[in-house]
């Protein structure tokens, strides 16, 4: 209750009602939606207006979706949150927000996303729309109590904002593609899990339930196999793509040092207590973004050499 009134007194977390209302839907989390132009943008077709068109309507039923859950998630750990040094100032933890508006905001966030995703020519991104709303409101009720179930259901987040991309599009998804993002997006969670245990020391299990339950270790070896697998997978993609392609062959393969430069950056970056708010990482890190800003570069450009 102390952190509570802390949060609200403080002058840097007064907010009025519209604007408790706008960080509760999270803005700075909706970068996490861009991975819906994955798809498209390594089939070298985003370019194509009858497939950016589909790729906008899903980043927007997306980010509608993924609203709604931010405020169920606030709702249900309010409590939680409030004996938490960052997630205190939460509008809904800090009583900024009532329950009854933000379930209210959440239902309609809900719904337009669900019949927007449904508007399109394809049933493909309703149906993933509505596996990812079920899956994270089961997580923000019971799942996310439960080890490794917990991590998983926060990586799936992510894996369906890229197939998103793909089913919206009528674009193909390549194995290899599938494979890296889930295993780019488990090394994301596992990262945060680590920074979040870091971070609450022997207060974590308090906080979330499952945290107790990982040994710094485990996460450790869970960091490297992720990675691992994410990078292998990336290599194995690059060089089938680039032999498909000879003319963007050495631009695509030249790409995986990049990949790689990136991987390492957030796990240093994790490993100094930042990835507790991968979205903050991104965003506050010039190193990281330059790199990602390379590693893009190069890789459109060997896609686009090859069409």
């Amino acid at each position: 209750m102390v952190k509570m009134e802390r949060a609200i007194a403080s002058p840097q977390h007064r907010r009025n009602l519209a604007r408790a209302l706008i960080v509760s839907v999270r803005p700075k989390q909706w970068v996490k939606n861009l991975l819906v132009f994955a798809a498209p943008l390594a089939a070298g077709s985003i370019s194509d207006r009858k497939i950016l068109e589909p790729s906008i309507i899903a980043f927007v039923a997306f980010t509608l979706v993924a609203a709604s859950v931010y405020l169920i998630n606030d709702v249900v750990d309010a409590e939680r949150d409030r004996s938490h040094p960052k997630k205190s100032t939460r509008p809904i933890a800090a009583g900024q927000v009532a329950v009854p508006v933000a379930l209210v905001l959440a239902f309609i966030a809900a719904v337009g996303g669900i019949v927007m995703s449904f508007l399109l020519d394809t049933n493909g991104l309703g149906l993933v729309i509505c596996i990812y709303l079920v899956m994270n409101v089961a997580y923000s009720t019971f799942l996310k109590h439960e080890p490794i179930v917990d991590i998983l259901v926060v990586a799936l987040g992510f894996l369906l904002r890229a197939i998103a991309g793909g089913v919206a599009d009528h674009v193909p998804l390549s194995n290899w593609f599938v494979i890296v993002a889930a295993f780019s997006s488990l090394f994301i969670v596992v990262g945060k899990r680590y920074a979040e245990a870091e971070l609450l020391g022997e207060e974590a299990s308090n906080h979330r339930a499952s945290l107790g339950k990982y040994p710094i270790d485990f996460l450790n070896y869970a960091r490297t196999l992720s990675s691992g697998v994410a990078i292998t997978a990336y290599c194995l993609w690059a060089f089938e793509k680039g032999a498909s392609a000879p003319k963007g062959a050495l631009w695509i393969e030249s790409s995986i040092l990049f990949f790689v430069a990136a991987i390492l950056r957030y796990a240093l970056l994790v490993e100094q207590g930042h990835g507790g708010a991968p979205e903050d990482v991104l965003m506050s890190d010039r190193f990281l973004q330059i790199v990602g800003a390379i590693w893009m570069a190069v890789l459109v450009i060997g896609i686009y050499l090859s069409r």
